[in-house]
């Protein structure tokens, strides 16, 4: 019988094949208890499991296809860190003398703590990681139940399976890859997650957050996977399934068009220049900036750095990672933000609970609150302009007293390097996040004191709108077209470009091809986006009249009504 599913879709284009189900379920525990003289039996029954599980994960570190995206080092490095972390390593062993358990139980139980904790976090790529820890629980509770690793045990199935699972681990998608599926769905993640990640980085379309795709699907059903749409079709009819192979037909030859554009100057019908750079989250993904001709890295989450962690990252490691961006990038620009994370509660050893974790300790608020972390940052940062062109970006920015705080660190950090004799760029330019009300209303302060400013819509329409994007039950008010956040997007845009202040947008409305010509009329010349997306906001570009959007894009900053508002942005897309 055939039906529909809608999830996120993570990774454009079609896909069609035939559904192969793996199985990740979570692992059952009992809770035993122990006599007092077999605990530290159990105890090293638990140190054995983990040296198990850490000795899978390197060799599979050291067996990464060539051909594999960069990610698949930096995952597996995350999940090792994990491993070794007192909170997973150390303190179930205190739990099994301390309450007499068994070892599987006493893992399960941290584990759990340890979500709890995730669950406070304000910031999506953040909360996700919990699923990092989720995946390295289960393997060690694989190899504690069986007493070797949980092996990933795959039927090769036919070239051009779908894979179907309640979730993956990068460790999953590294020995999946030999197989060349031509999809990924499952039923956890977000656009975030590390399916959506690995998906786009291979390129292949891929769903996510299907809920019960798992569950519904079943092995060697024929799936339809619409990655543009985020629709899964299972056991399609002969009709459907010849409209959709006309479809990824299509679609194969608009991708190879596209990738025509990867040298062309991206400009519009008159000439005028337009900056398309790209957003980040790991040094390497500098690669696939170059190969889809980005101009330049428009945002570089440096997040990825503190993952999952309860020691920092110090300046050197830190360091090395920006470096090797910027060294990458050659002479085009980096635009590297400092740290981003939100109710982060395992900084200094003490939990921090809050509230309402949107409005709380998180991104330039958690910077000054900690100024030893922010100023080997800072230094990490000023130490890599040395190799190229870098600009220091800093989110969230929503007062003069911030700004000004800010601006000091960063002079702290030059002084430093100056005292150390460590060269960097001493012009080095700083610029804002404009992702907060306040700061949008009271552009004019921001304008005066800094280099340039990024227009971060994700959390500027979360803010302006008060939705939680995260949160299912009003993520349908999410709305980029609100003549709220149009006037405030265009009013920003505006004031930047009348105080000859740089400025780009670098949150998802910068690489979604329908809103790209909105934004030329509303006076934008730099885009940021993911390198996904590039080319085809190219295209756009390249076909752009500035003057007829220009005027439907004044038209639309006068209207509240939302059927019109789509209906004028239907035709400034069909010019």
């Amino acid at each position: 019988m055939s039906f529909t599913l809608h999830g996120i879709g993570v990774s454009s284009g079609i896909a069609i094949g035939r559904a192969h189900l793996v199985s990740h379920a979570q692992l059952e525990v009992a809770h035993l208890e122990i006599p007092a003289d077999q605990v530290l039996f159990e105890q090293a029954r638990f140190d054995d499991a983990l040296n198990k599980v850490r000795k899978e994960l390197s060799d599979l570190a050291t067996h990464i296809p060539d051909n594999a995206p960069a990610e698949f080092e930096a995952f597996l490095n995350v999940h090792l860190m994990i491993l070794g972390d007192e909170t997973l390593s150390e303190a179930p062993k205190a739990m099994i003398a301390a309450q007499r358990c068994n070892a599987e139980w006493a893992l399960k139980q941290q584990m759990e703590a340890l979500l709890e904790q995730f669950d406070q976090i304000d910031d999506a790529y953040l909360r996700e990681r919990k699923t990092d820890v989720k995946q390295v629980v289960e393997r060690v509770l694989g190899a504690l139940m069986t007493g070797a690793p949980a092996a990933l045990s795959v039927v090769p199935p036919e070239e051009g399976s779908i894979l179907v699972a309640h979730d993956l681990s990068p460790a999953d998608v590294i020995l999946y890859k030999q197989h060349r599926f031509a999809s990924f769905i499952t039923d956890l993640g977000g656009t975030t997650s590390h399916t959506a990640i690995v998906a786009r980085s291979l390129g292949i379309p891929s769903i996510v957050a299907l809920h019960h795709a798992r569950r519904l699907v079943r092995e060697n059903e024929t799936l339809i996977v619409d990655g543009a749409h985020g629709v899964l079709i299972v056991d399609p009819d002969e009709t459907v399934l010849e409209e959709y192979r006309l479809r990824r037909h299509e679609w194969e030859l608009d991708q190879q068009k596209l990738r025509r554009l990867t040298t062309t100057r991206a400009a519009v019908l008159d000439g005028t220049r337009i900056e398309l750079h790209a957003n980040i989250e790991l040094s390497d993904d500098v690669h696939q900036a170059r190969e889809n001709g980005a101009a330049g890295v428009g945002l570089f989450r440096t997040e990825f750095l503190y993952l999952n962690r309860r020691d920092l990252p110090g300046e050197d490691e830190q360091f090395e990672a920006y470096r090797t961006a910027v060294t990458a990038m050659g002479r085009l620009p980096v635009t590297i933000r400092t740290f981003d994370l939100g109710a982060d509660k395992e900084l200094d050893g003490a939990e921090r609970v809050a509230p309402n974790p949107a409005l709380g300790l998180r991104a330039i608020r958690l910077c000054l609150a900690e100024p030893q972390m922010f100023h080997r940052q800072l230094r990490a940062i000023l130490r890599a302009s040395a190799f190229g062109r870098v600009k220091i970006l800093i989110p969230m920015l929503s007062s003069m007293t911030e700004l000004r705080q800010s601006l000091l660190a960063v002079a702290e950090a030059k002084a430093s390097l100056d005292r150390d004799g460590i060269a960097y760029d001493h012009e080095v330019p700083v610029g804002g996040m404009v992702e907060v009300p306040a700061a949008a209303l009271s552009l004019g302060m921001f304008t005066r004191k800094l280099d340039f400013l990024s227009i971060g819509t994700n959390d500027l329409i979360q803010y302006t709108l008060a939705i939680d994007r995260t949160d299912e039950s009003v993520a349908h008010l999410y709305d980029p077209l609100h003549p709220a956040v149009l006037n405030l997007v265009a009013s920003i845009i505006q004031t930047a470009n009348k105080a000859g202040t740089p400025v780009a947008v670098c949150g998802e409305m910068a690489g979604d091809v329908s809103l790209t010509r909105l934004l030329l009329g509303f006076g934008l010349r730099q885009f940021s986006m993911h390198p996904a997306n590039l080319l085809a906001v190219k295209q756009v570009v390249l076909k752009t009249d500035l003057d007829e959007v220009t005027v439907l894009a004044k038209r639309m900053l006068k209207t509240d009504d939302p059927e019109k508002l789509h209906s004028l942005l239907l035709k400034m897309n069909a010019l």
